[in-house]
């Protein structure tokens, strides 16, 4: 196996992902090992201290790995005007304008208090 001169610039990309999206290693390697990675967890967290060197189809695996997790974080998304019409067909009722973002009709420094 040669050097690879891109090797230290994808580590250093694959670290920042996982700490950015807080994954830790052994629900990295988890996904890696499933998708056929052939490294075990302390080779792979070696590679990711720069330990360790790994083949490009290992180190691509692990990229495919740490991408399908990140995808599949659960993020905001802004809502689409069908959103509400679904809201209230169903009996529940659309966020005030100007609602908070949680979508609970209340003020941004707390509930109101009923009269």
């Amino acid at each position: 196996m040669g050097f690879d001169p891109n090797e230290p610039e994808q580590r250093r990309r694959l670290r920042a992902a996982l700490k950015a999206a807080d994954i830790p290693i052994p629900e990295l390697w988890l996904k890696y090992f499933s998708l056929s990675g052939d490294a075990g967890e302390y080779e792979v967290e070696a590679y990711l201290q720069g330990l360790l060197s790994l083949p490009m189809t290992q180190r691509d695996l692990l990229a495919l790995a740490a991408n399908e997790l990140i995808d599949e974080l659960p993020r905001p998304h802004a809502p689409y005007s069908d959103d509400f019409a679904a809201d209230t067909a169903d009996g529940r009722s659309a966020p005030a304008e100007g609602a908070d973002e949680e979508g609970s009709g209340n003020p941004p420094d707390g509930p109101q208090a009923d009269n």
